[in-house]
């Protein structure tokens, strides 16, 4: 998940040791930058000890093994380490702690939003190895692997991971900001469903956490607790989940208001075996668009449901008695085609994105939030309301954490493209990013009543600088669970090596790095971009 100053890096400063970060530093304040000059010897014995590649910038390669999926920021690392094993990461926290550089994580970078500038990044896209026992119903899998693997792996034996929307995001970032993903209402969140969790520690220790051995740092970990570590592989059970109904009901902006008023009484009805959502998107007038987009304000409503296709279509037709459909391709699929449900974007751009987790919902405000984020907004805005409770509202389940807020019935997400592909420019938004952030500020207060909180997979852009940075890190999780990762971060990483975060995932998590900066207590922080297997990111 890093700093929000993208100015050009500060020349090199003699090295320095890192020194403990203040107990009781501003919530989210991001870290200064911290370049100190590489010892040539130690450079040189990174390399010997690596099986990847270690990059310093001019470094051909290090541009791009830098640039993640999103594409408003990038890392301006001093070093990069691209991570093929647990042993490079090792190797890599070693040479950062005796340089005092500070260390940061990412996998592909989705929810990446404080970016490191200086300090060393490890990389962990090549750790993709995905291993499934059939027999066990289990899979294992390495730091840098993406749901599309694990669902394509376990789809020959009939089972299915509880995997979010899109097959380009990273697994263990995006588990460890929670999972809420598509059979979420049915089977709970991912986080639910991890055996083990192995982590390179601060001072370079190879740990296998479980909830037998460390129950604690178990639990934190998967509520996305950051500054603990590096996650370099993961162990979760699969379902029998060979098949879907699912798909998506169009409808054109003519029937906006009362598609919505129909969501939300439907959702009040469905069992728990149907997980769904709603966007409402403003599709530009592009010739690349299908006809039957270009220029239209359109509510889809998403859906995946574990029974059978009769019974399927029976509780939608509450929905499809709306009125006509722009389109209707619900059908029975198998599970490997679950990602054609919500078509998530493969290509990487710049964006940025709250979040509000909510108690409750009415039509009214949910109108309200339409008409600011739709043709007449000052900026273009995606909304999605995921349908929440189910089994995401029960405490169940092999894992012991993700465990905040799991009483709320809706999660309300925004997010808005921003100019700018990031690829030759460090520059940042710029202007931009506050005009977005003016409208995400507008259409959440229209949800003010039922807010309880914010998910951290959702979370996307870097929040540390906003005036109300402090709000947002409290809104992550509260004041008690902050206490205990405050606990095992001054236990697991007093000198706070792990000190850059995420606002969450890459659609859904961050990128595997446990980070995350001292708060005072009663504060939350996010957790990180990208996938965490190195601190908590989306992906």
């Amino acid at each position: 998940m890093e700093n929000t100053d993208l100015a050009p890096a500060a020349p090199l400063a003699p090295a320095a040791p890192l020194a403990p970060a203040a107990p009781l530093a501003p919530a989210l304040a991001p870290a200064a930058p911290l370049a100190p000059a590489l010892d040539p010897a130690a450079l040189r014995a990174l390399v010997r000890e690596s099986r990847g590649p270690v990059l310093v910038p001019g470094d051909d390669g290090y541009d791009a093994e830098r640039s993640g999926f999103q594409r408003a920021y990038r890392h301006r690392p001093a070093v990069i380490a691209g991570a093929e094993c647990a042993g490079d990461v090792v190797a890599a926290v070693r040479f950062a702690r005796a340089q005092g550089l500070p260390v940061a994580v990412q996998a592909t970078g989705h929810g990446l939003s404080a970016a490191t500038d200086g300090g060393l990044l490890i990389s962990t896209r090549r750790m993709a190895e995905v291993r499934v026992d059939p027999a066990a119903g289990t899979a294992r899998v390495g730091a840098g692997a993406l749901w599309g693997q694990v669902v394509e792996a376990a789809a020959p034996y009939g089972l299915a991971p509880l995997n979010g929307s899109s097959p380009g995001v990273g697994v263990v970032g995006y588990t460890l900001g929670g999972g809420i993903g598509v059979l979420a209402r049915t089977y709970g969140l991912a986080a639910d469903r991890v055996r083990s969790v192995d982590l390179v520690t601060a001072d370079a220790r190879r740990l296998t956490v479980t909830a037998e051995r460390d129950p604690g740092l178990f639990a934190a970990l998967l509520d996305g607790g950051h500054g603990l570590g590096v996650v370099t592989a993961m162990e979760f059970g699969l379902l029998p989940v060979p098949r879907l109904y699912g798909g998506q009901l169009v409808f054109g902006g003519e029937q906006l208001d009362a598609a919505l008023a129909a969501y939300l009484r439907w959702t009040g009805t469905v069992p728990d075996e149907l997980t769904s959502s709603l966007a409402l998107i403003v599709y530009p007038d592009l010739p690349q668009l299908p006809a039957p987009l270009r220029g239209r304000y359109l509510a889809q409503i998403r859906i995946a449901y574990t029974g059978s296709a009769a019974e399927g279509e029976r509780l939608v037709a509450p929905l499809r008695a709306v009125g006509p459909r722009v389109s209707d391709d619900l059908r029975e699929m198998p599970y490997a085609e679950s990602h054609t449900i919500h078509r998530d974007p493969s290509d990487p751009h710049a964006y940025d994105g709250d979040n509000a987790l909510l108690s409750g919902l009415d039509a009214a405000a949910l109108r309200r939030v339409a008409a600011l984020t739709g043709p007449a907004a000052p900026t273009m805005c995606v909304v999605q309301l995921n349908h929440l409770g189910g089994a995401m509202a029960r405490a169940g389940g092999l894992g012991a954490g993700a465990d905040g807020h799991r009483g709320a019935r809706f999660a309300l997400r925004l997010l808005s493209p921003l100019p700018g592909d990031g690829a030759s420019s460090d520059a940042g938004p710029g202007a931009a990013l506050a005009t977005v952030r003016a409208l995400h500020a507008e259409a959440l207060a229209a949800v003010a009543p039922w807010r309880i909180g914010r998910s951290v997979n959702f979370l996307f852009g870097p929040h540390g600088a906003r005036p109300d940075a402090a709000e947002v890190a409290r809104s992550v999780r509260d004041a008690d669970a902050h206490r205990r990762l405050a606990r095992l971060k001054d236990r697991h990483d007093p000198e706070n090596v792990f000190r850059f975060h995420a606002g969450g995932g890459g659609g859904e998590g961050g990128d595997g790095a446990a980070t995350v900066d001292r708060t005072p207590a009663g504060t939350a922080t996010p957790a990180t971009t990208t996938t965490p297997a190195t601190s908590a990111s989306a992906g």
